[in-house]
């Protein structure tokens, strides 16, 4: 491999990647948020390069009843360094595009990856010991349970749902290296023989489509009759046909014995934003499917759990020859979710 100089296009994205870093250390960096129903505004943990904020004094408080350590940023030596290594690779970006040489930016790219790397092993290392080691003297012990907060994305702890997601400062700092990326692409000639070759446009689709999929909403979660709990009602799910089933856009799961309860848990949480509903199919109790296909039929012989008296069909003929002998009309999902 041959190294030489950069070009003028890859000097500029150095340049954005270092302005980029630079601002980061100042903005908040992640974001853990916790949802229950006494806290139905949610509560937040924001974490910085060298400090925390958010609820943070709440969410110790809560942790002392369930034995987990209490945060404080003293205790962590990467709050004391993290803003001189971020600063490091900002005017790192910058050497790198004043001496405009190959060799410098493979250098750049890939102590930055592997920085990154490290960082996300060592913040899971925090979680894990965060969530396992705990207070055997504690006022509430669950055991066999642990408290870990999800690296990204949703999980369920208790009553709490902990939802786990760079913010503003994390999207900067995987921006600026995605902006490296994109100048090691262009410098080892990656994007001019995929443009030679007529790749990539098809490089560009793939990478728009595997996105696409990564953000499709969250598939229903099964239900287990006699176990799980109404969210709104607090009652056992015990009869299939009527369960349904909410997911927020966070990924969060909530579960319900009868559309009403659904429908009136909607109404009463309308700060919350749900992306996907679902409702169990009346003819075979075991079959969640997504709301907006299903056919619905109300009437007060259906005896629903809580009274909401409406079964969802995936199939349109079957619940039409339903309504007919009730002498009722069908709805699709507009018409019950008004």
């Amino acid at each position: 491999m041959t190294y030489g100089k950069i070009t003028p296009l890859s000097k500029i994205l150095l340049g954005i990647s270092s302005i980029l870093l630079a601002i980061s250390i100042f903005a908040q960096f992640w974001r853990i948020e916790l949802d229950a129903p006494k806290y139905p505004e949610g509560l937040a943990m924001l974490i910085y390069a060298n400090k925390l904020g958010g609820d943070v004094e709440i969410i110790n408080g809560l942790n002392h009843y369930i034995g987990m350590q209490t945060l404080h940023a003293e205790n962590f030596i990467e709050f004391s360094i993290l803003v001189y290594i971020i600063g490091f690779y900002a005017l790192f970006c910058l050497i790198a595009a004043y001496l405009g040489r190959k060799k410098v930016l493979y250098t750049l790219f890939a102590s930055f990856v592997l920085f990154g790397i490290v960082a996300m092993v060592d913040f899971w290392r925090w979680e894990y010991n965060y969530g396992h080691n705990l207070d055997p003297t504690a006022a509430i012990i669950v055991p066999g349970m642990a408290y870990q907060p999800p690296l990204i994305g949703f999980k369920q702890l208790l009553n709490f749902g902990a939802y786990s997601i760079p913010d503003i400062g994390g999207w900067m700092f995987i921006v600026s290296g995605l902006l490296m990326l994109f100048a090691v692409l262009l410098e080892t000639k990656v994007l001019v023989n995929l443009m030679r070759r007529k790749e990539l446009p098809a490089f560009i689709l793939s990478l728009v489509f595997v996105s696409t999929i990564s953000c499709q909403p969250q598939s229903a979660e099964p239900i287990n009759l006699n176990k799980d709990q109404c969210d709104f009602c607090k009652m056992t799910i015990s009869d299939g046909r009527f369960a349904t089933e909410m997911i927020t856009e966070k990924g969060r799961v909530y579960k319900f014995d009868d559309l009403g309860c659904m429908l009136q848990y909607k109404k009463e949480n309308s700060e919350k934003t749900f992306q996907s509903y679902y409702v169990n199919d009346y003819s075979t109790e075991k079959q969640l499917i997504k709301s907006e296909t299903a056919t619905f039929i109300h009437h007060e012989e259906l005896k629903s759990p809580m009274g909401g008296n409406t079964a969802a069909f995936s199939s349109n003929k079957l619940a039409s020859d339903y309504a007919t002998k009730l002498g009722i009309e069908t709805m699709n999902w507009q018409a019950v979710n008004k």
